[in-house]
């Protein structure tokens, strides 16, 4: 596939990487753009993604480490890193930080919105909502590391 157009767009002027998936990277070679989505014109197909997948995407993007994520869920951690090296795969990314960027990109995350933590809960009372769950028990939790953090300064003070 190296040299083909991709949605139009010449592939990169690089050397093709043997034994590389399209979209994929070797020894610093990318072998053809990885583009994914909907393209600004509207073209291009969006990748499905399980319910699964969506909700580990969705809390990567979010900051959540995978034994976070895997604890949330009910997973072992290593059945969420291999959920999401399997994504980042069918959004054609090298890693989840990859497939995060991409996902933005194709607009299957919507980068504006957060949620579990107490960013998100802001977030939800700037645009005047009430709060979803996830994000008041983020808000509670974020406020009693506070208090915590208030404590131990105090007694460390005194």
């Amino acid at each position: 596939m190296s040299g083909a157009d991709v949605r139009g767009v010449p592939a990169a002027s690089a050397v093709p990487a043997q034994g590389c998936r399209p979209g994929g990277v070797r020894d610093g070679v990318v072998s053809a753009l990885g583009l994914v989505g909907p393209s600004p014109d509207g073209g291009g197909p969006v990748p499905s993604l399980s319910p699964t997948e969506r909700t580990v995407l969705e809390r990567a993007a979010n900051g959540a480490t995978y034994a976070v994520i895997a604890r949330e869920l009910g997973y072992a951690e290593k059945s969420v890193s291999k959920m999401a090296l399997r994504l980042a795969r069918k959004l054609g990314a090298s890693n989840i930080t990859h497939a995060v960027f991409l996902a933005v990109q194709a607009g299957l995350l919507d980068p504006r919105r957060r949620h579990g933590d107490h960013a998100g809960f802001i977030a939800h009372q700037r645009r005047g909502e009430d709060p979803c769950e996830a994000c008041g028990e983020g808000e509670r939790e974020y406020r009693r590391g506070r208090r915590a953090a208030r404590k131990a300064t105090r007694s460390d003070a005194a």
